[in-house]
């Protein structure tokens, strides 16, 4: 197989990512990877490319984002054929987004913490398994009326003294920006319909196992992935708004 593609290498001018990313789509454009197959894991990939895991999480998010591949929780990774994303929007924090709509923002802090990041968390990161991440978990209101809970995985390194303010933070990009310098440039989401969850159920006042929107967003900054944001928000009062262009 490794004859198919030439193997990433440090000498190159591209980065490793991008040296990686093309050796896999020559992959899948040669047949290897057939579609409907699934690729190897994440440790043979390591080990077929010669790169490290988070070189190899960065190739196959921007894989996954192409269309070429994709990641199906508990099951793996699969080739598919390309597909067309439609519905970009603007990048804005919910509390740009609640005042865009005239409604007044209200944010309650449900719970601060330090954590090891889970394999989920760290693949949107793109960091080591274990590593330390900030997580908040926030109830957020808009004219007093529970619109949604998010809870956001940041990098605690970056973050340093956050954890210490987290229950005056109103707008999470603007603290980020003004405290930290991080100024978010691209984010990609992912929208779900999933049930509401029985610890969630009564904070955003609908029965456990209700239809919810589940949207997960992972943001980037200039040095890559800063946030990863998993939230469960109310069908009824909030709206995805989507201008297609031909």
């Amino acid at each position: 197989m490794s004859g198919i593609f030439a193997k990433p290498n440090r000498n190159r001018p591209e980065p490793l990512w991008h040296q990686a990313e093309q050796a896999m789509r020559t992959l899948i454009s040669s047949g290897e990877w057939a579609t409907g197959a699934q690729i190897p894991n994440e440790e043979r990939l390591c080990d077929l490319l010669g790169v490290s895991r988070i070189t190899v999480r960065h190739a196959l998010r921007n894989l996954e984002d192409s269309g070429l591949l994709s990641r199906e929780h508990g099951r793996g990774t699969f080739v598919r054929s390309p597909t067309v994303i439609a519905g970009v929007r603007g990048l804005t924090s919910f509390t740009q987004e609640m005042a865009n709509l005239g409604l007044n923002l209200g944010t309650r802090l449900l719970d601060a913490r330090i954590i090891a990041a889970d394999a989920q968390v760290a693949g949107a990161l793109e960091i080591e398994e274990g590593t330390p991440v900030l997580q908040l978990r926030r109830l957020r209101l808009g004219n007093d009326q529970p619109i949604g809970i998010q809870t956001a995985h940041l990098p605690a390194a970056r973050v340093q003294g956050l954890l210490e303010t987290a229950a005056s933070v109103s707008s999470l990009y603007e603290t980020l920006k003004a405290s930290y310098g991080i100024v978010p440039q691209e984010a990609r989401e992912i929208y779900r319909i999933g049930e509401v969850k029985p610890e969630d159920a009564e904070l955003i006042q609908l029965k456990a196992g209700s239809s919810a929107f589940m949207v997960e967003r992972i943001a980037f900054d200039r040095s890559g992935p800063f946030e990863f944001t998993v939230s469960t928000m109310r069908g009824d009062r909030y709206e995805i708004r989507s201008v297609l262009h031909l």
